[in-house]
């Protein structure tokens, strides 16, 4: 990422900085295909982020609950509450990214 991306305020830069640090994390622990999804996700996550910087209050809310859903683990130490994968932060970049697409195109 470049020094010119940066600056669209303080939202976009929290953003990215979360997006990066959760994908340090698990650089450290995951290896090929799931790293390689990791990465693509954080990818198109950082893209999202800086195509919706000045767009409405509603697509930059569709773009940081995708954040969240990649940054935050569910961690609990009741058994019941799995921990959250990488399919579920998937599913929701992809849900956002086709709530943007249709809210642009129309």
């Amino acid at each position: 990422m470049t020094v010119e991306e940066r600056g669209f305020g303080p939202g976009t830069d929290l953003l990215l900085r979360q997006v990066d640090g959760r994908l340090a994390a698990l650089r450290a622990g995951l290896r090929g295909p799931d790293l390689e999804l990791a990465e693509d996700l954080a990818r198109r996550l950082r893209e999202m982020i800086l195509a919706t910087a000045r767009s409405s209050a509603a697509d930059r809310a569709r773009v940081r609950a995708a954040v969240h859903y990649f940054v935050q683990r569910r961690e609990s130490r009741d058994a019941r509450l799995p921990l959250r994968s990488l399919a579920v932060a998937q599913r929701a970049v992809d849900r956002a990214a086709r709530q943007l697409d249709s809210t642009t195109l129309s």
